[in-house]
């Protein structure tokens, strides 16, 4: 009976959560960054490696919703991810990085080009200095991994299709990298490309 009765109330919380961000919900992101509410636990919210929300196990279906609470996302110091209003703030299991950079569109010619994403939950954003590109190498299949940087400290991971588009891209000098919005973001060597 009690576990029925945290399974009722953690889904009594993420439809208050919901309805909450419904309400407040405008133009552009909420200042998550500025607030400070309390901590409330874990309420079994989870982002899967391939973008995929889940609440208690069970995918999320609705994308107004999924945008809804994307849009209050927020990555700590300690580097955890939080689902964050004015009243409270939630645990979000990530499995890699909360978004997927699925669309990519390149302005401009060299060197004066800029890239920019678009992610899964339509967030469009410009590769510079203010939304930098990073380069990882998985170190179990030494797979190259592509960041942007979204927002704050969230990151958009680049789909498997765009990382092979945007490696086409590099600058043939030394060292290789990629140019956006007048930088020039390294790439480590690897052997092999991303997996996602």
């Amino acid at each position: 009976m009690a576990e029925n009765n945290q399974g009722n109330d953690a889904a009594n919380r993420l439809g208050n959560l919901a309805a909450m961000l419904q309400q407040g919900s405008g133009k552009g992101h909420p200042p998550v960054e500025t607030w400070n509410p309390p901590y409330c636990g874990d309420i079994g919210l989870e982002i899967k490696a391939d973008g995929t929300w889940c609440y208690r196990g069970s995918p999320i279906n609705r994308p107004a919703l999924v945008r809804l609470f994307a849009s209050v996302l927020r990555k700590d110091v300690d580097g955890k991810t939080y689902l964050v209003t004015p009243d409270e703030r939630v645990d979000v299991a990530v499995a890699d990085a909360p978004f997927l950079a699925v669309e990519m569109e390149l302005t401009g010619h060299p060197p004066h080009q800029e890239l920019v994403f678009r992610t899964n939950v339509d967030d469009v954003v410009p590769c510079g200095p203010a939304h930098p590109l990073r380069f990882a190498v998985d170190e179990k299949t030494g797979a190259i991994k592509p960041y942007l940087r979204v927002r704050g400290r969230l990151e958009a991971l680049v789909t498997r299709a765009l990382t092979h588009e945007l490696l086409n891209l590099a600058v043939d000098t030394e060292p290789v990298g990629i140019r956006s919005g007048g930088i020039l973001f390294l790439i480590p060597d690897a052997p092999v490309f991303s997996e996602n």
